[in-house]
Order: structure tokens, then C-alpha cells, then sequence
């Protein structure tokens, strides 16, 4: 009997403050152990709380974005729990009254779009970290985290199976960092994401027990844990077993979940009001201000260059996967329209999307990111308007650009520099072709008998007299004139 995998995800974005969520401690990651751990982290007795307000603006930011209810009251609770890494014996959080309520976010899986609802965004204050690597038979505790500025963002259990539940996590990735709350590290734990798993039989409407897995960093390790753990799960109930609610952790190395400790349920933290904490109430200028101040989201942008740039869906997709590809096309296109005011939207389309597919595989293979290319969007602009009005063709254009990405230059002085102008002069692609037609008279007839291909064939010869610098275009057009005068 099939299976249907449900998937909820617990979201933990580190926000973008230079400080911590109730004291002025740094949040820079890589200091010494313990160096970034004030008063009010450690909990020495006496201490009070202070709200960062950097911090609010950035759940602010979120519950806009995802087109949520921003909470104008919502309260801080303590969480209470025993860890080695949480030296007051409880976790500032928010539960009952969250400052952002509801929301979505929309997601490709292959060629579908999915819209999932998003259940609430929290804010709360980060534990500390329990290093086991350096120390033998013992732990140590390194406090810099404890009091980072965390958004906690919990889904609706719609995702279902693997594949959806990373395509999730990959767009709440590139929202968060699109809209500046989080630099979405998850190699230094910026961007950290829970999973809840639990499989029903296809056509149930009740949820199966679920189980946590905690502290997902890798893309690639959230989806072999979710499909491992399903199978683990599947597994049992087929075997006449029961799934117990638990915490679970995923091994890498051995590709597998296990359990970590049984799930505790809210009741069990004992959440109640923190008294050394103000309700936290927004007034609607704030709100305003902040919403003034918002870029313009990825969705509304795709839509944008798609209607008014005339990009295909895939490319406008691929250039809004991220904030600084979309600033650098937006940079490199208004660039183009300007050199090419005249020139046909598609050819310009087609051509832009050929220098970024260049770009793209040139950066894959460096490593390096976008805002790191060596060549300034006017510089490929001024390349890509060389093809567009024949100067070059994509052949050259592709010796063109690997140079400029070697500092060899502009695009001009390059092309003039190797000799890579098109041939465009009517009269020497006419001899070209009177020469080619002369010396190929089987092409010609098998073209004349029907054969289509042979063009194609002729088309090379003449390409190959004039050392591939003939402009394509004319030579096809004169050819065809030729032979079917």
C-alpha cells in the first residue's frame, strides 16, 4: 500500500544585528570561546534583558515579505529547559503571542509552483554550543552564541516528501538573504532548519506521529534525512510497530537519523510571560517606515522582467534566484537597452540570455559569486551589442568574453585587437558565396532536388572560406537567393 511523506520545517534564521537580542554583546562569528559572552548571556544574578530593536525591524521585514499578520502586541515567554549550553535554565522565546502570524511562501517543485502556508515567525534569543571535537571524555561549553537574534519560522505540515521540503528550504533561504535579515551562512549555523516527518497511508486525512529531526545545515543532508527517516518509519508500521515521538539527529556519514531524546510537548517547558520583559507593541509609523523601505521581492520582479523585458519564465527565474543576480542583471540590461535602443526585444532577450548562461558556467567553474565577476555589466553589455549588430558572432563572442574575463581588456579592443569582426560587406559574402556555389555543384543540386540539408552544408563551406567571420545570417539569406532564383 503506498505511502504519503508529510514535512513541517522549523526555520531558524540568525538575524542580521551587529549585537544580541537582549544585550549589547557582539554577534560576529569565529572569536575566541567565551569572548562575546556579557552579563546578561552568562545570567550572572542581577542582570536585566534589553530588546534589540534591530532585531524587531527584522521580523518586521519577514512578516511583510510573506504577506503575514504583524502582531501590533506580542509577549516574551520563557522557555524552560535543562542544557549544558543554556546558562539561565531557560530560553527567551515567544509562544502564545508571536509577533508575526500567518503568511506563505511560493516555491518551484520542477515545473510546478506550490504555495505553503507558513504557521508563525518568533522572535527569540539563540543557546550556546557544546564542542565535543577538542576534548577528550569531556565538553566544552562556548557561550559567543547564547543571545543571537533568532527568527523562528515553523510552516504548515504541506510539504510532502523530500524534494519538496528542500525546494521550501531553498526559497526561504533566498528570501530571508533578499530581503537582508540573515546572510543565510549555514556552513557558520546562520540558517538552520528542523524538520517534522511522519508518513500516513495515501488517502488518510489524520497525521501520522511525527519526529523531529534536528539542526538541518546542509540542503543535501535535509533531503537524505527526510527520505531516510520516512523509509525508517514506513518500515516500522509495515512491521505491525508504532512510531514514537522523539527528537532524532542525522549521521552524514552513515546516512542515517537516530534518536537523540524523547519530544517534549509545550507543556512540557513550563512556558510562561518573562516578567523582566515589556510586551513588545508596534506602532503603525514604524510599520510604515519599514515597509516603505522594502526591495522589491522576488516574485513581483520575475513577473516584471518577464512582461516588460520579455524574458522566458526559466530565465527570469534564474536571475531572481538571488538578490545581487537580479541588482547585476538589472544593472547589465539597463546598459543593453541603451547601446541597442533600436535592436529587436527577442534578439536582445536571446542575447542576454546567452552572456549570462556564459557568466553562469565561467562562475561555477571559479567558484566565485556574482558580485565577483571581473566584468562590469557595461562591459558585457558592450559585448552583447556587438552580436546583436552583427560585429561579432556568438563564436567570437565567446573568445571575446573569455579574454575580457582574463583582464585582457574591453570588448572593442579585443575584437580589434584579434581581428574578430564579422564580414558584413555585401559584395565580399557574395563573392563568397559565387566561389562556394562553383566548387560545390553537388551540394547545390542535392539542395535544388529537395534535399534541405545540403544548405547547411554549403553554409559551412562558406564559413570556413572566410575563417568563420562571415556574418551567418547574410550568408544564409544569399545562399537561399542564389539557389532558388
Amino acid at each position: 500500500m503506498s505511502w504519503e511523506i508529510v514535512v513541517g520545517i522549523e526555520t531558524h534564521a540568525q538575524l542580521a544585528t551587529r549585537s544580541k537580542i537582549f544585550s549589547g554583546a557582539a554577534t560576529a562569528f569565529g572569536a575566541a570561546p567565551n569572548t562575546q559572552a556579557s552579563a546578561v548571556d552568562i545570567a550572572l544574578p542581577g542582570v536585566l534583558p534589553v530588546l534589540n530593536g534591530a532585531a524587531v525591524e527584522c521580523a518586521i521585514r519577514f512578516g511583510i515579505a510573506v504577506g503575514g499578520t504583524i502582531n501590533r502586541r506580542s509577549v516574551f515567554a520563557r522557555k524552560n529547559y535543562f542544557y549544558p549550553d543554556l546558562p539561565k535554565g531557560y530560553q527567551i522565546s515567544q509562544y502564545e503571542l508571536p509577533v508575526v502570524a500567518g503568511g506563505s511562501i511560493s516555491l518551484a517543485v520542477g515545473d510546478l509552483q506550490k504555495i505553503v502556508r507558513l504557521t508563525r515567525a518568533h522572535l527569540e534569543e539563540d543557546a550556546g554550543k557544546s564542542l565535543h571535537e577538542d576534548f577528550h571524555g569531556m565538553t566544552g561549553i562556548d557561550l559567543n552564541r547564547a543571545g543571537t537574534p533568532l527568527l523562528e519560522i515553523v510552516s504548515e505540515p504541506e510539504l510532502r516528501g523530500a524534494a519538496e521540503a528542500v525546494a521550501y528550504a531553498r526559497a526561504m533561504h533566498a528570501l530571508v538573504r533578499w530581503i537582508g535579515i540573515c546572510d543565510g551562512n549555514m556552513q557558520e549555523g546562520s540558517f538552520r532548519c528542523d524538520a517534522n516527518v511522519s508518513v500516513r497511508r495515501a488517502g488518510d486525512a489524520a497525521l501520522g506521529t511525527r519526529c523531529e529531526i534536528k539542526n538541518l545545515n546542509s540542503f543535501r543532508f535535509m533531503e537524505q534525512a527526510i527520505a531516510y527517516e520516512a523509509r525508517r518509519q514506513i518500515e516500522i508500521l509495515e512491521g505491525g510497530g508504532r512510531i514514537e515521538q522523539e527528537t532524532r539527529l542525522f549521521d552524514p556519514e552513515r546516512n542515517e537519523t537516530r534518536s537523540m531524546r524523547s519530544k517534549e510537548e509545550a507543556h512540557d517547558y513550563r512556558y510562561f510571560p518573562d516578567p523582566d520583559l515589556l510586551p513588545l507593541v508596534l506602532n503603525e509609523q514604524d510599520i510604515d517606515r519599514i515597509r516603505s523601505q522594502m526591495p522589491e521581492l522576488p516574485e513581483a520582479m520575475r513577473e516584471r522582467f518577464m512582461r516588460d523585458y520579455e524574458l522566458p519564465k526559466e530565465m527570469a527565474q534564474a536571475i531572481t534566484s538571488s538578490r545581487e543576480t537580479a541588482e547585476d542583471f538589472e544593472a547589465f540590461w539597463g546598459h543593453l537597452l541603451k547601446l541597442t535602443a533600436n535592436c529587436d526585444r527577442i534578439q536582445g532577450a536571446q542575447a542576454a540570455n546567452w552572456v549570462m548562461m556564459q557568466i553562469g558556467a565561467a562562475l561555477n567553474k571559479s567558484g566565485l559569486t556574482i558580485t565577483q565577476v571581473p566584468i562590469s555589466p557595461l562591459d558585457r553589455a558592450t559585448l552583447v551589442s556587438r552580436i546583436i549588430d552583427g560585429t561579432i558572432s556568438h563564436r567570437a563572442a565567446g573568445e571575446v568574453l573569455g579574454a575580457m574575463w582574463s583582464g585582457e581588456g574591453t570588448a572593442d579592443a579585443i575584437i580589434e585587437r584579434r581581428g574578430l569582426q564579422q564580414i558584413s560587406d555585401a559584395g565580399a559574402i557574395e563573392q563568397l558565396v559565387a566561389d562556394v556555389l562553383a566548387a560545390n555543384p553537388k551540394s547545390v543540386g542535392e539542395f535544388r532536388a529537395g534535399k534541405d540539408k545540403a544548405l547547411n552544408a554549403l553554409v559551412g563551406q562558406v564559413m570556413k572560406a572566410s575563417r568563420g567571420k562571415a556574418n551567418p545570417a547574410q550568408v544564409n539569406a544569399l545562399l537561399r537567393r542564389k539557389l532558388l532564383g
